[in-house]
């Protein structure tokens, strides 16, 4: 089974419900991978400390021009809808951070003047902690797209019983390639008129996908009750409310998982659990 946990926005509380998702499945008996995609600042690591093996790169095709063979026709540029390639002049220009490699200008040269290399945009790392396997990516500073990388972390992660996979927050392309294919989208939002903003675009792109899904409010007692009154008129349910806890906040500023160290919470995430498993089953 595979549970993505998603959020309209940044700040959430999603890495927090991930890690310990992941960590009490890893202690009652199942094989459980956490999958962190938020490949642009992965910091799933920091609370379930794994163990990791060496980098493994990532990497995106990328076109490489002889100009030996060049025409300087052009149709490489007006194919490419990224402009990762033009034509000028005499020259061509190639612009490798916005390439998405997908090999369309070297299909319309008529010369074959056009290759393709391989240009490395991130790494990815697997391991394990304790029972609970880990796999993680890595975007290289600079560059533009994530969904590569995110799909290499999908891919590398072990197989196991529950993969718990942490998406980055929004709803854009980097989500969509996270989320796709799971069977369980969780959404992690606040009582907050930004958190119920950004709550109801992630609802629609789960609608869309067509993928079930549920909620927990973070940080339930502050705010308003407009989040609620939301769910409860667009039949969206709520599997858990996160109180607003200094116990928590303490714990994570620790890097330490709640669900270890704070018995209440243990059993809190093992029952968000349990329901996740229901209503995906």
């Amino acid at each position: 089974m595979r549970i993505a946990i998603a959020s309209g926005k940044g700040g959430t509380g999603k890495t927090t419900v991930a890690t310990n998702l992941a960590y009490v499945g890893s202690r009652n008996g199942r094989s459980v991978v956490y999958v962190d995609c938020d490949v642009e600042e992965p910091n799933g690591h920091i609370f379930l400390k794994p163990d990791l093996d060496g980098a493994t790169p990532v990497g995106t095709l990328v076109p490489k021009v002889d100009e030996s063979k060049c025409i300087h026709c052009g149709d490489c540029g007006d194919i490419c809808q990224y402009s990762a390639i033009v034509s000028v002049g005499d020259a061509v220009l190639v612009f490798g951070e916005l390439c998405h490699g997908c090999g369309g200008c070297s299909l319309v040269c008529p010369s074959g003047a056009i290759s393709e290399v391989l240009h490395e945009i991130g790494e990815v790392h697997v391991g394990s902690t304790g029972p609970l396997a880990f796999a993680h990516g890595l975007l290289r500073v600079g560059q533009a797209m994530s969904p590569p990388v995110i799909k290499a972390v999908k891919a590398a992660a072990p197989a196991a019983d529950l993969a718990i996979i942490d998406a980055p927050p929004g709803t854009s392309c980097p989500v969509i390639e996270s989320v796709r294919d799971c069977d369980f989208l969780l959404l992690v939002t606040e009582p907050t008129p930004f958190g119920l903003n950004d709550l109801k675009l992630a609802v629609a792109m789960a609608r869309e996908m067509k993928l079930p899904f549920g909620v927990v409010i973070n940080r339930a007692d502050l705010g308003d009750r407009e989040t609620h009154l939301y769910c409860g008129n667009n039949d969206i349910e709520i599997l858990t409310e996160i109180p607003d806890d200094r116990k928590i906040a303490e714990s994570y500023s620790r890097g330490e998982l709640a669900g270890e160290v704070l018995p209440g919470y243990r059993r809190m995430f093992e029952t968000l659990l349990g329901r996740i498993d229901l209503r995906a089953g």
